[in-house]
């Protein structure tokens, strides 16, 4: 009889899938849209009003969804942000359809608003910055838009048009770096869009599975090399010695034994002293599911 383990922490368990990767490709979108208007190659009003088409239903509508979708699936972070951009890029493609008809909007509302948003995305980059560098620095991209819209604002001056547009595509880049990876990388089984390591560690404490990942790994290993002969100790320490360390692997062997998925041959004399272990058919069954996720179809 199969008996799948389900730990609760497989993809399949959010309500509506990984929405991240639409609200990424609708920002990519709209930003490769608003490219040539940002770096000044195209300026017309049938540029400004075809962009601003891209950015309601790129930009605003694949963001808003995203987010939506995120908040239904308990991503709290992720839904506020993208839900918030979303609303950001709809004002974006009312102000460019505005400026393309000859209505500019107000100055010192976009620039408190804009001081406002820089807030909050500075926030919200500290606080991607506990999930993924790549994250953390997507964020932090779209901080330096802000600065330079806020200069460009205040100063009036033109010399931040250039650095306004390369943040764009910066911003793109990134956002498109993330969606891949997103999307690829299950597929492939192995990070080819990798999203680094976190910026920033938690106070949070995890609990750390390296002791016994690595030791399931080497009687798993040890079981395909010779079958259900018994691993001495004093191997399998030397072994895990080498992964993990000076760490005592023995109370981690017996929880595995009261558990029943590995067997013990102890001491005749003294019960808690272990002389040889292996893997059992759960044991092997239980690593294959988790650490070879042979129950992984997709």
């Amino acid at each position: 009889m199969i008996k799948r383990v389900d730990l609760g922490l497989a993809p399949e368990k959010e309500v509506l899938g990984n929405p991240t990767p639409l609200g990424l490709l609708g920002l990519a979108i709209a930003a490769g849209a608003l490219t040539p208007v940002a770096f000044g190659w195209s300026v017309s009003a049938a540029a400004l009003k075809t962009v601003a088409i891209y950015a309601v239903l790129f930009g605003a509508g694949c963001q808003m969804l995203s987010g939506l979708m995120n908040f239904i699936n308990k991503n709290m972070f992720g839904g506020t942000i993208f839900t918030a951009f979303s609303f950001l890029w709809a004002y974006n493609a009312w102000s460019l359809y505005s400026v393309a008809n000859g209505l500019v909007p107000d100055h010192v509302v976009g620039l408190a608003v804009e001081m406002v948003m820089l807030v909050i995305f500075v926030v919200l980059t500290y606080g991607f910055g506990f999930f993924s560098s790549v994250l953390f620095a997507f964020l932090l991209d779209i901080d330096l838009i802000f600065v330079a819209r806020i200069i460009k604002s205040v100063t009036g001056t033109a010399a931040m048009n250039v650095p306004i547009a390369v943040l764009n595509v910066v911003m793109l880049v990134i956002a498109l770096w993330l969606a891949f990876g997103s999307l690829i990388n299950p597929i492939a089984g192995r990070p080819l869009f990798s999203i680094g390591k976190p910026v920033f560690s938690g106070a949070k404490k995890r609990f750390d599975w390296s002791v016994r990942y690595n030791l399931f790994e080497q009687l798993y290993l040890h079981w395909r090399e010779h079958a259900f002969v018994e691993l001495p100790l004093t191997e399998l320490q030397g072994r895990m010695r080498k992964l993990v360390g000076e760490r005592n692997i023995v109370p981690e062997l017996f929880y595995l034994k009261e558990f029943g998925y590995v067997v013990l041959t102890t001491d005749e004399s003294d019960p808690h002293l272990i002389q040889s272990v292996r893997l059992n058919g759960a044991g092997i069954d239980l690593y294959e599911q988790i650490g070879l996720k042979k129950y992984d179809w997709g």
